[in-house]
């Protein structure tokens, strides 16, 4: 009854008018970037974060980013489709069949069943989210310092399956971006960390500039940098309806993709772009007919896009419910919400009941938008991948400078910008990871001020955290997450080609 009355409640906030007109704008820009190839969710909520900070209210600012991060993520496979050029890495799997399928004149169906299975697939997801976030933080809620400390500390280990590179460089930048955390005062004796009396570093560093420029400014130099061919097919894309035999080979994959992206998104580290994969694998296996995926088979369209939208929005449940980030895209938005006043965490559904119960509903909302919109903009989209990059590029780093000034209308926030793109750009180059800095950018002064106060507590002893009972599970979470990758030191090729 509890959740029936959120539901009403939340209903009530995103059908508001402003609201349901945020949710559209969010949803339209969000595909809009999204269809850019490069340019993926983390890109597109990092360049478009500066807009929703004049929006006065969080919720609304929150279901503006909930419709970005949407649009951004359906956006992907349309690049996927017509140019075989992923426009983010979920979307790389969708380029196996999707393309092919293209060449072969069912462009059409191709988008067609994205969009409806990613609806399907989406819907699913945040009537998961609705059910099992409340539950969750209701469990959160005998959380104290210890606890938040170890969860904060389980958060880091996440960094072993974020990570898809060297596990040593990952920990080298995540070492980076605690270090980054600590400028500024500290909170508990006042004084002033590695800010060397510079003013504007006495308020610590910016999450916005930070990852405007670590993910905005380095993917547009380093897109600036390469040459993309890009064949885009000048046929008129008709018949984006999927017929009755499309449906019958969809449904099975939307239906496992879907469930495959949930319980994924939920888990650290999960996320869209491991559940895409993983669904496409299944799909291979489940298959009377494997030969024909790679070839142009609509159940390799069907299976990963419902897969990564059902991810993204079972993403948003640790978040929400315990204030950790399974994925960057989400570590961006929970530092979204602090810059906004709002704490995620066990106790946002009691203090903050229209943010929680607003931004699931508006979910709602914005992925009958998606279908609604995109099916017909198609051609759009589509005279949009034909911009020149000259053009477009120069126009993406214009507006990340606008949008850097304009949070505190500072130009310091413009050369940190800046300057992170540059050393953004850097870490791509020689294959360090920016996740792990942002994720431990983030929670790094979170889990410093838990661990402080629970020695406070405890006196200066360490047993606190063995000692108390929910917070001894997080330890004993902690040891296997990080023992298991050592006992499987190698992990399993994915094998993706045709047999």
């Amino acid at each position: 009854m509890e959740i029936i009355d959120g539901l009403i409640y939340g209903l009530s906030v995103s059908f508001q008018p402003f609201n349901l007109l945020l949710c559209l704008m969010g949803v339209f820009i969000g595909t809009l970037i999204g269809v850019l190839p490069g340019l993926g969710p983390v890109a597109s909520i990092s360049m478009l974060l500066p807009i929703t900070f004049r929006i006065s209210s969080p919720v609304s600012a929150l279901i503006m980013l909930a419709g970005i991060y949407s649009g951004a993520q359906y956006g992907g496979s349309i690049t996927s489709i017509l140019v075989n050029i992923p426009g983010e890495a979920a979307a790389v799997v969708t380029c196996l069949d999707g393309y092919q399928m293209a060449r072969k004149g069912r462009a059409g169906p191709a988008l067609g069943i994205s969009a409806f299975g990613s609806f399907i697939a989406g819907t699913l997801g945040v009537v998961g989210l609705m059910l099992v976030a409340p539950i969750l933080a209701k469990m959160a809620l005998k959380f104290g310092p210890p606890e938040y400390c170890s969860l904060m500390f389980m958060g880091f280990t996440i960094l072993s399956y974020i990570a898809r590179g060297s596990m040593i460089k990952a920990f080298m930048t995540a070492a980076l971006g605690l270090i980054l955390g600590t400028v500024g005062m500290d909170f508990i004796t006042g004084s002033y960390r590695f800010s060397y009396g510079i003013l504007a570093l006495e308020d610590g560093l910016g999450l916005i500039p930070v990852v405007m420029g670590l993910f905005g400014i380095s993917e547009v130099l380093l897109n600036v940098e390469e040459e993309i061919s890009r064949t885009i097919f000048e046929t008129k894309i008709k018949g984006l309806y999927p017929n009755r035999q499309d449906w019958k080979e969809s449904i099975g994959p939307i239906g496992r993709g879907s469930l495959i992206g949930f319980l994924l998104g939920v888990l650290p580290g999960g996320g869209p772009i491991i559940a895409s994969f993983m669904s496409y694998i299944v799909e291979k296996k489940v298959s009377k007919h494997p030969e024909r995926f790679g070839k142009g088979e609509i159940a390799g369209v069907a299976a990963p896009e419902s897969a990564n939208n059902s991810a993204a929005s079972a993403a948003f449940i640790p978040m929400l419910t315990l204030g950790i980030p399974s994925t960057p895209t989400t570590a961006i938005l929970l530092g979204a919400l602090m810059v906004f006043g709002v704490e995620p965490g066990p106790l946002l559904i009691q203090k903050a009941p229209d943010v929680f119960w607003g931004t699931i509903t508006s979910m709602y909302a914005g992925n009958v938008m998606l279908l609604i919109l995109n099916l017909p903009m198609i051609a759009i989209w589509v005279k949009v991948l034909k911009v020149p990059y000259p053009i477009l590029f120069p126009l993406i780093l214009l507006f990340c400078l606008i949008g850097a000034y304009s949070i505190n209308n500072s130009v310091t926030d413009m050369l940190i910008m800046n300057l992170f793109g540059i050393v953004g750009y850097m870490m791509r180059k020689l294959d360090y990871e920016a996740a792990p800095l942002i994720l431990a950018f983030i929670l790094g002064p979170l889990f410093e001020n838990a661990l402080r106060q629970s020695l406070m507590m405890s006196k200066g002893s360490f047993l606190i955290f063995v000692t108390r009972p929910i917070s001894l599970a997080f330890v004993l979470l902690v040891t296997l997450i990080l023992v298991f990758p050592l006992i499987f030191k190698r992990r399993p090729e994915i094998g993706l080609e045709g047999d």
